[in-house]
């Protein structure tokens, strides 16, 4: 699975506004809502659930949020490099600033895992992490989560 088959240029945001975790999470709820067509308030329900059953700020100033909408056609990723890094309860205690987004339909379960897995090795590597959290617009940030897939295929 490549980044750019669940990842469109458009659902990057590369300076979101938050000063809180849930404030975070509805401000992508939103964007969510509006790129796939979903009730904003479910979408971010959905959100708040998972992070109910733990953290997903996974370190290194990166949080995975992720869930399962009814009736979605493939993964779904969205990607926000906040203003200022928020808490997010991180099992290293350190504030979020990148946060990748993840929804899959509710039967979707391999490709829902690959995706994670995917986007979990892309944000353990420093140089990407220090690429993006230098980028401050969308289609630089785009390009570095795409680049980085087609680098480590070659």
């Amino acid at each position: 699975m490549e980044i750019q088959t669940i990842l469109s240029p458009t659902a990057v945001m590369p300076a979101l506004k938050a000063t809180s975790k849930k404030q975070v999470l509805k401000e992508i709820s939103k964007k969510a809502a509006e790129m796939l067509q979903r009730d904003e308030r479910d979408v971010f329900d959905i959100l708040v659930e998972r992070e109910r059953l733990g953290s997903t700020g996974v370190g290194n100033g990166v949080a995975i949020p992720h869930g399962r909408l009814t009736k979605l056609e493939q993964v779904t990723m969205l990607f926000a490099r906040l203003e200022t890094p928020v808490d997010f309860e991180a099992v290293d205690d350190q504030p979020v600033d990148i946060v990748c987004v993840l929804f899959a339909c509710e039967t979707a379960g391999a490709d829902h895992l690959k995706a994670l897995a995917k986007i979990s090795r892309l944000m353990r590597n420093p140089g990407a992490l220090e690429k993006l959290r230098g980028s401050n617009n969308a289609d630089s940030i785009y390009a570095i989560l795409t680049e980085q897939i087609e680098s480590k295929a070659a």
